[in-house]
């Protein structure tokens, strides 16, 4: 289809009995950060090494930028720039001539591969530690200097495989804001199980569970389609047994509470709306606030996994 980043049409892959992919069908269009969502074991690092070339599926076709995805094809596995989960590097080197290697490897010349190390060691903001040893990184910048390799060859499409997993605050918000600007540039397609991320940097995002697609659509879209309403509820103190309480009525979902603040999916919105104000007189001053809100992604998340 013209204007599609990436292309699934049942793309299935097997190890042995385990069956990894199952007739994974997806539709990524171009210049969007793509957020790819699902459990432990859901097939998302086997789709990105499908997309990026690097092992062959069972059966199924995935194209990139209209092109089959091939092994033996040079120019589209150029087009796809790659960064695993954990990055490999050789500790000895400056990030510089990690990259003018990288570069080398790519088919650049000599002056374009330091023209482009020192372009891109500026947009992932390591032109400071441009002379520094690798191995001394923090996991933030090895992060980083990871996004940088996968650009090398200007790719049509970019694939992240977890890549704000394990960073620190400071390094996230780095690493968000890089993938943010990239969109400007090239199809970012991220992997992750921070959900709070996909929030922050993706206008599109897929849901897949034991190598099947359950939905794909913008997160707007994905909010109205499939979440239920939620409501918050805030105590000034402990409620004992309020959870309990509200799980036993018969229009409640899922309950949740962190501290004083519980979130509960109604089945039903007109009857938690109704019957929610006597439910929670019994609280007295205790009840600080209680209010319908817009469903997270996590929210959509659980819903679709428990359907």
């Amino acid at each position: 289809m013209a204007g599609l980043a990436i292309e699934c049409r049942g793309l299935t892959k097997r190890y042995g009995a385990v069956l990894a992919l199952d007739g994974l069908n997806l539709e990524v269009p171009r210049r969007v950060v793509f957020g790819f969502l699902g459990p432990n074991g859901a097939g998302k690092t086997t789709t990105m090494k499908i997309l990026a070339g690097l092992i062959a599926p069972t059966a199924g076709e995935a194209r990139i930028a209209g092109r089959p995805v091939s092994r033996e094809d040079p120019a589209v596995r150029r087009s796809v720039g790659y960064l695993p989960e954990e990055p490999a590097f050789y500790g000895w080197m400056t990030p510089r001539e990690y990259l003018v290697f990288v570069g080398a490897l790519v088919g650049l010349s000599g002056p374009e591969a330091r023209r482009r190390a020192d372009e891109l060691l500026e947009l992932v903001n390591l032109r400071e530690a441009a002379r520094r040893r690798i191995g001394g990184f923090s996991r933030g910048m090895r992060q980083r200097l990871g996004i940088a390799q996968a650009l090398v060859g200007r790719p049509e499409v970019l694939l992240l495989d977890e890549p704000s997993s394990a960073l620190d605050p400071l390094g996230r918000r780095d690493v968000l804001g890089l993938i943010e600007r990239l969109a400007e540039e090239t199809t970012v397609f991220m992997s992750t199980h921070i959900l709070a991320d996909v929030e922050r940097v993706c206008q599109q995002v897929a849901i897949i569970a034991q190598g099947r697609l359950l939905a794909q659509a913008g997160k707007e879209e994905l909010r109205q389609r499939y979440a239920a309403p939620v409501f918050e509820i805030e105590t000034a103190a402990e409620a004992p047994g309020l959870a309990e309480r509200l799980r036993g009525l018969p229009w409640a979902g899922r309950v949740v509470q962190e501290g004083n603040l519980l979130r509960l999916m109604a089945r039903d919105a007109s009857r938690a709306r109704e019957e929610l104000p006597t439910v929670l007189g019994t609280l007295g001053g205790n009840l600080v606030r209680y209010e319908q809100v817009l469903p997270t992604l996590e929210d959509v998340f659980v819903r679709l996994l428990e359907v």
